[in-house]
């Protein structure tokens, strides 16, 4: 029993904690505090000596707590929990996504520098990227899954950039067309912009995929970032963030985390603990439900293409990518319906289950209008370059009964045709 290899849904209940330490409480306490008392002064110098880089770790030495900003129970135990499901070395946890992907893209970038990103990514990141950034003398150069390795690196020599190229960030699947990237390309084209005395990293918003169908570490990446309040949370009623990686990468992002102070509270770290418990389970039907749905959609009249990794054909590169890189096709779709704006709105307002509103991956079922909403700051040539147009419909599938959702969807398919055939005799 020992020597047994516990798999990760397994050991969301109990890895990295000691009941003998809580009053035998079977689960983790909240611990609601600010800063920890120690023993005697000398544990406190050896403490911060550690978390201040002063000194390594010594062999079997336990570390105690010194405050919260930098470490705290909740936190810790939710750290090494999320490290299992990607076999990171190292994992921080950040008060949103947005403060995860800031705090990288701050740790490996500075001014003069560039950084390559995948297109599209989520609309948060594109205004971060092209809107902040810029106002550090930082540079973004933006790239699309069917160019090739040679094309990225032409692209960032015709511009001059291939010296000053400290990052390659990338979404896959995108949000929202759900385009995927050669995560294989991508550590090329790294490692290819790298040199003896500059090192590129690579790092991957994986939130499309959770922590479950997708691991990139595995192809090569250094860094990974999730907005936690998706899957892992999972129950839209929390806002959070992680990093996850190699610790060489991990130290710098922990310690910028650190002063930045946009690290999780206690109460953030025990609701994500409560999450990763049923992550497997709620992740499994959620994509389930996702390929029903998608199937309904690819043969209703009223939709023009549907956007769904499940339905990548042999043949398509796309396909390839999807079979090296996933162990399922998710569940999130995009769909175009046939028409534009005005057909989109009159689907969502007519939606009764299914609720208007932004995020995903949380177990009720959400629709939104990228163009409008989510990417609405996203240049319009960017927009129309990438296919996110004024007929795309975003869907994020929870865990109610397939049936329902497919109803409710198939209801409010028909209020668009009802709706045109009264302006029609009008």
């Amino acid at each position: 029993m020992q020597d047994r290899y516990f798999q990760p849904e397994s050991l969301m209940m109990t890895h990295g904690y000691k009941p003998e330490l809580s009053e035998g409480a079977i689960k983790c306490p909240i611990f609601q505090t600010s800063t920890f008392v120690f023993n005697n002064a000398e544990e406190g110098k050896a403490f911060f000596q550690v978390a201040y880089g002063k000194r390594e770790k010594k062999p079997n030495e336990e570390l105690g707590l010194i405050y919260s900003r930098l470490n705290n129970p909740d936190l810790q135990i939710l750290e090494e929990r999320l490290c299992l499901w990607d076999k990171a070395e190292e994992c921080a946890v950040f008060e949103s996504g947005m403060s995860a992907i800031s705090t990288v893209m701050l740790e490996f970038l500075r001014p003069g520098d560039v950084m390559l990103y995948s297109m599209p990514v989520y609309g948060g990141t594109d205004h971060f990227i092209n809107k902040v950034l810029p106002e550090y003398g930082i540079i973004g150069i933006g790239f699309t899954s069917d160019q090739s390795t040679e094309e990225i690196l032409q692209l960032v020599h015709d511009k001059e950039a291939s010296e000053k190229v400290k990052l390659v960030y990338v979404e896959t699947p995108a949000n929202p067309t759900n385009a995927l990237f050669d995560l294989s390309v991508c550590r090329e084209v790294a490692d290819r912009l790298s040199s003896e005395t500059k090192e590129v990293v690579l790092c991957v918003d994986n939130t499309y995929m959770g922590p479950l169908w997708q691991h990139p570490l595995a192809h090569g990446v250094d860094l990974i970032v999730y907005s936690a309040t998706k899957y892992i949370g999972g129950h839209s009623d929390l806002i959070a963030g992680a990093v996850l990686g190699k610790s060489k990468y991990m130290k710098r992002v922990r310690t910028l985390r650190t002063f930045l102070g946009n690290m999780a509270g206690p109460w953030t770290g025990w609701l994500l603990m409560r999450s990763l418990e049923t992550l497997k389970v709620r992740m499994t039907q959620q994509a389930t439900n996702a390929l029903e749905v998608a199937d309904f959609l690819k043969s209703h009249p009223k939709v023009e293409k549907v956007y769904f990794l499940g339905h990548l054909e042999p043949g398509d590169p796309q396909y390839e990518i999807f079979k090296k890189q996933h162990t399922s096709a998710g569940a999130m779709l995009s769909f175009d319906i046939k028409g534009g704006e005005e057909e989109a709105f009159l689907f969502l307002n007519h939606l009764k289950l299914i609720k208007l509103a932004v995020s995903l991956g949380s177990t009720e079922s959400l629709a939104e209008h990228p163009a409008t909403m989510t990417h609405s700051d996203v240049s319009d040539g960017d927009r129309l370059r990438l296919g996110i147009s004024e007929k795309l419909v975003r869907l994020s599938i929870g865990v109610e009964h397939f049936t329902d959702i497919i109803w409710d969807i198939s209801q409010a398919l028909e209020k668009v045709s009802v709706v045109e055939k009264e302006v029609m005799l009008k």
